[in-house]
Formats: structure tokens, sequence, C-alpha cells
């Protein structure tokens, strides 16, 4: 269980493509550690070049890799009845559902990721991540 949970996400991958996604959703994603930049491929991992699959057929997954996707983070959360809305003005202040210690959510193509803390690189905001959504919880969010 231990050497689950400490499985790159590559891994994960791997085994889902393998035809083991029960296990793959189960094991939880705490991957990036030790990876500097989360989601560039490590040398020599599944995802850097082709998968087995069951039948010993590879499938490439290096067309993957260079598919664009929607990064996001989301600070909070609010909902307003419409006239409340229409009597927004400059100036207006909107309460968001999360308080200023809680991580913001990474959201990946509009489904939650990650959570992480601001921070300052290069006179730009940027994201540290603090906990990786496991695959399960992402398809639990899905439901």
């Amino acid at each position: 269980m231990a050497e689950e949970e400490n499985a790159p996400l590559s891994q994960m991958l791997e085994q889902a493509v393998e035809g083991d996604a029960a296990q793959a959703v189960d094991a939880p994603a705490a991957a990036v550690a030790g990876n500097p930049v989360a989601g560039n491929p490590v040398a020599g991992s599944p995802v850097a070049g082709a998968a087995a699959t069951e039948g010993g057929a590879e499938i490439n997954l290096d067309a993957l890799l260079d598919v664009p996707v929607t990064l996001s983070v989301e600070i909070g959360r609010n909902r307003l009845p419409i006239k409340e809305l229409l009597r927004l003005n400059q100036g207006a202040v909107v309460e968001l559902d999360r308080e200023v210690n809680q991580p913001l959510d990474l959201l990946v193509n509009g489904t939650l990721m990650a959570r992480g803390e601001v921070v300052v690189v290069d006179g730009q905001f940027g994201l540290r991540l603090v906990d990786i959504v496991s695959p399960s919880e992402r398809l639990n969010g899905l439901k």
C-alpha cells in the first residue's frame, strides 16, 4: 500500500491503459514529489513512450503529450440572485465561500486536479501545489 501511495502519475496512467483501471483509480496521486515541473514526463516513464496493453500491443502515448489543456485557478464561489447581481457596481465587494488561509483550486479543463498556495514568480502569480487530488476523488467530482 505504501508503494501505491508513492506511485507517480505516469505509473497510474500505465495501470489504467493496461486495463487495471480499478487499481489506478484507487491509487493516490501523490506523485509530483521530486518532479520539479509536475506534468513533464520523466525519461523512461511509460508516459514518455509507449504503454503495453493486456494483449501485448503498445499504445503510443507520445501523441497525448502535446495536447494543450487549460489551467485555471479558482479562488472561490458565490451564488447571487439576478436582482443582486444587477445591483453590483464598481467598488462592490462580492464575498466568496473560501477562507483566506485555504488553498486555491487548480482546474484542468474545468476538472479539479490539485490545490495550492499563491506565489509570485518573476512578478507574476503562480501556484505552489500542496495537494494532488486522487483519481477516485476526481471521478467523484464528475458525478
